[in-house]
């Protein structure tokens, strides 16, 4: 995944989206601690969307751009 540019369509379903299961169940994907979505890309991340959106949330949490989220976190 590029880190350089996110498009905002992205950014806003990562917004929305709420993890489905697990000790987060419920939370938005953007508020998953970092060391819950590394595990999670150490074990594998799930297939389809979620997949694809948690490995999203992984890359932007451990490249330091957490900050792309805090003109959305209002939504």
């Amino acid at each position: 995944m590029d880190t350089a540019v996110f498009d905002p369509a992205q950014l806003l379903e990562l917004i929305e989206t709420r993890m489905p299961f697990g000790k987060y169940k419920g939370s938005r994907l953007i508020d998953l601690p970092e060391p819950y979505v590394v595990w999670f890309a150490g074990q594998g991340f799930p297939p389809g969307k979620l997949g694809r959106l948690l490995r999203a949330v992984h890359e932007i949490k451990v490249n330091g751009l957490e900050y792309l989220f805090d003109p959305l976190r209002q939504f």
